[in-house]
């Protein structure tokens, strides 16, 4: 039985005009997609998994990538259209797609609106030209607002990214640009940010850069100050953090990702794609195929491209909904806890460690909750390794 954390639907487009040097996400650069092959390819995986996953409500839908707002405004409409004939959708399904701002103008995110698409998430990642160069993005800060402020007025929601934490950034600095970023989203009528700080990814060309010397970071007290005044401004602005990385106005908080921290099952279909789907009582995990062609190929031969499919063990399962929950301020509530894990969350985490975290100020414990502080979500992969050792 699905609870609230709700059943979402992700979907991978896999494809960038050009790769940003600090991405570790399955992304391509490709002079040429067959928007009709990938069409008919993302079509047949959704309609496996939605045979294997009926009846259930569909509370959301993500287009991520890469740069899902090179697809087709077509091709998003008719895998909205069969999704929502798959399953049973919420009255108030959300339906995201991530754009980068020098991708696509105003003409086309009015198709992308007509095509069910209420929800835009922009990666702009600074307000600074020097910084975006850094960044490897291929817009400009003018470009950025332009993007937002048509944005608004066409979806019911807008979201943007920011990057902080960047080399040479100091508290003055990132204090400008966010309430720069602030005044801008209150008014555009702009409700969700996420605010991300710059971490440095294996196996990128950003990574190596750093590792001979290139740029320095700011140490780990700038960055935890520079994460400090981001919690103290967006609060202020009446935009409270409700995970580490993400602040919203009351109820603008992204339902897909709440659905991933809540532990609800959702589907992934795509390259790369991840899903946790409930069968017969027991979670499993899936994993598409990476690499575009081979998953292509795949979906061509065996309508699915399914790479690993996985029972997780009862221990897995309970740690990964403490991990991602702790992410959170609501934390884990105590009751959807062990409807997901069949466990208790006491005989779960460490007492000894939780009380000592308690003491120390990082985290709280109510009656049906179990919920990190803001300074126990900056120190939160040391909170996590202490209450499951």
């Amino acid at each position: 039985m699905m609870g609230d954390e709700g059943f979402g639907l992700y979907i991978h487009w896999p494809f960038c005009i050009s790769k940003c040097p600090y991405c570790d996400f399955n992304s391509h650069v490709a002079e040429r997609v067959d928007q009709g092959a990938w069409q008919t390819a993302l079509r047949a995986e959704l309609a496996h998994f939605a045979a294997r996953t009926p009846g259930r409500r569909l509370t959301s839908i993500f287009f991520g990538g890469g740069t899902p707002s090179l697809m087709e405004p077509a091709t998003a409409e008719v895998l909205i259209q069969d999704a929502r004939r798959a399953w049973t959708p919420a009255n108030d399904l959300e339906v995201t797609l991530e754009a980068n701002p020098g991708t696509v103008d105003a003409d086309r995110f009015a198709a992308f609106r007509a095509a069910g698409i209420d929800r835009l998430s922009m990666g702009v990642q600074a307000l600074n030209d020097a910084d975006l160069k850094f960044l490897g993005r291929k817009h400009g800060v003018e470009e950025a607002r332009t993007a937002w402020r048509a944005a608004s007025k066409i979806f019911e929601r807008v979201s943007f990214d920011l990057i902080y934490a960047r080399p040479g950034q100091t508290a003055d600095a990132w204090t400008a640009e966010l309430r720069e970023a602030l005044d801008e989203v209150d008014r555009c009528g702009i409700t969700h940010l996420s605010l991300y700080q710059l971490t440095m990814e294996d196996g990128t060309p950003m990574a190596a850069d750093y590792a001979r010397g290139a740029f320095r970071l700011p140490d780990e007290d700038n960055a935890a100050s520079l994460y400090e005044i981001t919690q103290t401004l967006c609060e202020s602005a009446g935009f409270p953090a409700y995970e580490i990385s993400n602040h919203a106005r009351e109820s603008a908080a992204c339902r897909h990702n709440l659905t991933y921290w809540r532990g609800g099952d959702y589907v992934g279909v795509g390259p790369g794609a991840h899903g946790r789907v409930t069968l017969d009582g027991v979670t499993h995990a899936t994993r598409q195929m990476k690499a575009p062609a081979l998953w292509l190929k795949k979906v061509e031969r065996d309508g699915a491209g399914t790479q690993e499919e996985e029972v997780l063990p009862a221990d897995a399962r309970a740690e990964e909904l403490v991990m991602t929950a702790l992410r959170t301020t609501e934390g884990i509530d105590k009751t959807r806890f062990a409807r997901l894990s069949g466990r208790d969350l006491a005989a779960t985490v460490n007492q000894e460690a939780l009380a000592m975290l308690v003491r120390e100020g990082l985290m709280i414990e109510t009656p049906g909750a179990l919920q990190t502080t803001a300074r126990g979500r900056l120190a939160l992969n040391a909170v996590v390794r202490a209450l499951l050792a």
